[in-house]
């Protein structure tokens, strides 16, 4: 039998997604916690790896079990063995064609940056942050430059993996919400696929583009180089968060979590 789970998490305190020999990964955490509840090693594909200190607000794997368990006692067995900053959200029983990966059609993401004088506290590493005051225009003529299929080498950090950087860019959404001397920005992508680093990369661009530090031109300027020293800073991982994959509806499976809803 073939399991899909969504799992969300805070990213803040572990080394990424992908397991590491230190077991102080998001993977490590939530195999053994599985391997805990069903008493042998289970192993588990992810839809997108995520980056030390990004969360995970719908989080897909999926994994093979002759463990026959109602779905919910997936859900609150595993819970049981992960620590507090790790949750899985729901659990079902999918054909053994899915592939959380493979059978992706999408992937989204959200960054949230506070544009305050002060820097967070509380909200540490669950916002990014700027002091300058950002413009939307500049920035929604800007992130225009990316929409659709493109060469994104320019945002492609030099360790990625992907065999090609070619990438089709579905949309990219910019609003805001004023509270007091204060603003939160929301900034979501979403494409069919991402690069390693290729979201950070281009918020460093779009802040700089933002802060008035370049013209909304110097996005397409940037795209066109395909050079990675064209493009600005990577932008901190505090405040990015994987809000999943997109599937064809014909598997039945959930598309929010009730982690998306405190979001700004």
């Amino acid at each position: 039998m073939r399991v899909a789970l969504g799992v969300s998490y805070s990213g803040s305190q572990y080394e990424g997604w992908q397991s590491q020999l230190s077991g102080n990964t998001i993977q490590d955490k939530l195999e053994a916690a599985l391997g805990k509840f069903a008493a042998r090693p289970v192993r588990v594909m992810c839809a997108g790896r995520t980056d030390a200190g990004v969360h995970g607000l719908m989080q897909v794997v999926h994994f093979d079990t002759d463990l026959q368990r109602e779905m919910a006692s997936w859900v609150r067995g595993t819970n049981a063995f992960l620590p507090r900053d790790i949750a899985v959200q729901w659990a079902h029983r999918v054909p053994a064609d899915f592939h959380s990966r493979g059978s992706a059609t999408a992937r989204r993401y959200a960054y949230v940056v506070l544009e305050s004088a002060v820097r967070p506290s509380v909200e540490v590493g669950r916002v990014g942050w700027v002091y300058r005051p950002l413009n939307e225009a500049a920035m929604q003529s800007a992130a225009h430059a990316l929409i659709g299929e493109h060469d994104f080498s320019s945002f492609r950090a030099a360790q990625c993996q992907a065999k090609s950087p070619i990438k089709t860019m579905h949309r990219i959404e910019i609003s805001q919400r004023t509270q007091g001397s204060s603003a939160y920005w929301r900034f979501e992508f979403e494409a069919n696929a991402f690069l390693h680093h290729m979201i950070r990369n281009v918020m460093g661009c779009l802040v700089a583009i933002g802060q008035g530090s370049q013209p909304p031109e110097w996005m397409a300027d940037v795209l066109l180089a395909r050079r990675r020293n064209a493009a600005a800073p990577t932008f901190s991982p505090d405040g990015l968060y994987f809000l999943g994959p997109v599937y064809d509806p014909v598997y039945g499976l959930p598309t929010r979590t009730p982690a998306f809803d405190w979001l700004p």
